[in-house]
């Protein structure tokens, strides 16, 4: 058995469950934002941080499969944006694409918002761009598990590849 893909999923899927506990919280915070007109300014608050949250988790996924299997992090300025574009790439004899396509295209949304969260004050958030964010926010989750569930495959049979009929 080669341990460290053994590793690399266990740890793509503890940082999956925190970024879906962050995903449910945004959902929750903005039913409430909906629901209590007095504070919705601080219920979109925490939808903000913990929108932040989830791609922040997904990012840390992709960091690791880098680091691990891709021989290091992108550089320079746009170093957030070529990760995500990278994860979409097959490298033949190294490993399959990570996420699909459309599933890189609904994460870069959240890599944008997670950009304007760190460098705007909260009060310049628009409610609209919130409530898109919520809305695709199932989606976007459905299809990023779904992708990385057939990596996680990848994962486990490279994690037996040095075994010879199925003996270590």
């Amino acid at each position: 058995m080669i341990p460290r893909h053994r590793i690399l999923q266990e740890r793509i899927k503890a940082e999956l469950a925190d970024a879906r506990r962050a995903a449910n919280k945004a959902q929750d915070a903005y039913r409430e934002a909906l629901r209590d007109a007095r504070h919705e300014s601080f219920y979109l608050d925490s939808v903000a941080l913990n929108l932040h949250g989830f791609y922040n988790g997904i990012e840390r996924i992709f960091e690791d499969v880098a680091r691990e299997l891709d021989g290091g992090l992108p550089s320079g300025p746009a170093w957030h944006r070529d990760l995500l574009k990278q994860m979409t790439l097959t490298v033949p004899g190294v490993r399959p694409a990570v996420i699909r396509l459309q599933t890189a295209k609904n994460l870069d949304e959240y890599l944008r918002f997670r950009h304007l969260v760190r460098n705007l004050y909260t009060w310049n958030f628009e409610g609209m761009k919130l409530a898109a964010l919520i809305d695709s926010l199932p989606e976007t989750i459905q299809s990023l598990e779904k992708d990385l569930d057939q990596f996680g495959h990848f994962l486990e049979s490279a994690s037996r590849a040095d075994e010879i009929d199925g003996v270590d």
